[in-house]
């Protein structure tokens, strides 16, 4: 399921919550998971953006202790994020994309019990 920070707009109005999130992918699935998602299915995209997600965005980076990571960031439009995202989790196409990406990642040390992708605290934002 899709997780990460969360962080309101700036003011009463500005409805979008940014989350960005971590996980480690496994070095023997990196060219596996840039080809899934070079290749991501119509069906899951149009998932993601009927449960409020967009600007949705991956990053890779090698860090210093030789693995990857991936950095993950979107934006959230809707007013029930955990409803949508139990409506994400509840789709089977989604769950048959999530059997394809989980195995290629390994979860980061330092998370909250029960995440995948550990949430990350976003110390700046400029509009």
């Amino acid at each position: 399921m899709l997780a990460g920070c969360r962080h309101a707009g700036l003011g009463p109005d500005d409805a979008v919550q940014r989350f960005g999130s971590v996980i480690g992918l496994k070095a023997e699935k990196l060219d596996y998971y840039k080809e899934l998602h070079a290749n991501a299915w119509p069906g899951v995209l149009d998932k993601i953006r009927e449960c409020n997600i967009q600007n949705y965005s991956i990053y890779l980076h090698r860090l210093d202790d030789g693995n990857y990571y991936l950095f993950s960031y979107f934006e959230y439009t809707g007013e029930d994020f955990k409803g949508d995202m139990a409506r994400m989790a509840a789709d089977p196409l989604t769950q048959k994309w999530w059997k394809e990406t989980d195995p290629c990642q390994f979860a980061v040390k330092h998370r909250a019990e029960g995440e995948w992708w550990a949430d990350m605290e976003e110390v700046f934002h400029t509009p």
